[in-house]
């Protein structure tokens, strides 16, 4: 093999290349080393290749010099999935369950089911339907007769308010724990979370009572170590003081026992302006306040560590102080009551 000058230069430029590809490196010392008359049992030795490998690349080179040296793969034809085959995987995820006894699919277990597809068809099949095996969402279903009638009395004083009066979304928090941890938190740091003690110190548990005013985002807040009738009065009566006199108050609560008994309705007829409101059954996301009282289960609550309950409780009325000075009322929006899910609307597929 002869070898001009450009094509020599070229090579020795590849196969001394620290930077390239290290496939194209070893092509080009094979075909310096064929160049310089070595025969093909001293090529094997020196680039620890097969016969096969040195054919081809020296027949390559013979017949188009440079050009040959490039790696060429035909490729394959794309897979293409049907719609029969699209049918079959959306009819297995949804209707069946696996033969192992797993409550959900998996990608590769569907896969290995089929047989004729890889994992990632049955993923891109699921990307494209919008399907999610893995998730699991929780639902409540409200079984009362008197949903409609109830949730629209509730949504109407979100969205239209009477005039001169004041919405009040109220409820308890009941059971917060003051916890304390018995190792040391190590801080947040830079390629590091903020680390927590495995282990912790229960020192008690309070209340919280929360009012939500619907058209300020404002919250009134009091603590107490139960959650019985006589508190929820006691705030109820707070609610009132704080108040200008003869104002109407609306109150939006849920369907607590503790929200229904004699002694609540003695407060209602000494104080005829405040009105209760009760959510549906088993329907508290109706009630505003939830969505505070995750707001501060997440900002105060659950990383927090309490030494006691006075401590818990200093520290859940300073965050009230403080979100007061800044409040957001809720932009509330309530879509297609029909599609609600019932008692009658839920199937269990086996």
């Amino acid at each position: 093999m002869i070898l001009t000058p450009r094509e020599r230069s070229e090579l020795q430029r590849q196969a001394g290349t620290r930077n390239g590809r290290a496939d194209q490196a070893r092509q080009a010392r094979l075909i310096l080393l064929w160049a310089e008359g070595l025969t093909w049992a001293q090529i094997r030795a020196k680039l620890d290749c097969g016969d096969s490998y040195i054919a081809r690349w020296s027949q390559r080179f013979a017949t188009d010099r440079l050009a040959g040296l490039f790696t060429r793969y035909t490729g394959r034809a794309r897979y293409k999935v049907t719609d029969r085959i699209e049918a079959k995987v959306l009819a297995w995820t949804t209707q069946r369950k696996p033969a192992d006894g797993s409550t959900h699919w998996s990608s590769r277990k569907l896969a290995a089911e089929l047989g004729d597809l890889s994992h990632m068809t049955v993923t891109r099949i699921w990307a494209k339907h919008a399907l999610k095996p893995h998730r699991l969402e929780g639902y409540l279903a409200s079984n009362d007769p008197d949903f409609e009638a109830k949730a629209a009395d509730v949504i109407g004083l979100y969205l239209n308010p009477p005039q001169h009066a004041v919405v009040f979304c109220v409820d308890e928090k009941t059971a917060i724990q003051a916890l304390d941890r018995k190792d040391p938190v190590l801080p947040l740091s830079p390629g590091r979370a903020e680390r927590h003690g495995f282990e912790y110190v229960r020192h008690g548990t309070l209340s919280l009572y929360a009012a939500f005013n619907t058209k300020t985002g404002e919250v009134l807040g009091k603590t107490a170590p139960r959650h019985t009738s006589a508190e929820f009065v006691a705030f109820l009566t707070d609610l009132v003081v704080n108040q200008p006199h003869g104002k109407q108050i609306h109150v939006i609560a849920d369907n607590l026992s503790a929200h229904k008994t004699s002694r609540v309705a003695a407060f209602l007829a000494q104080y005829p302006r405040v009105q209760l409101h009760f959510t549906p059954t088993y329907s508290s996301w109706l009630n505003q306040v939830e969505l505070w009282f995750a707001k501060i289960e997440r900002d105060v609550i659950a990383r927090g560590v309490f030494t006691s309950v006075p401590d818990l409780k200093r520290k859940l009325m300073r965050y009230i102080r403080h979100y007061n000075t800044q409040p957001k009322p809720v932009k509330w929006k309530y879509f297609d009551a029909s599609r609600r899910i019932t008692p009658q609307s839920i199937v269990t597929v086996h």
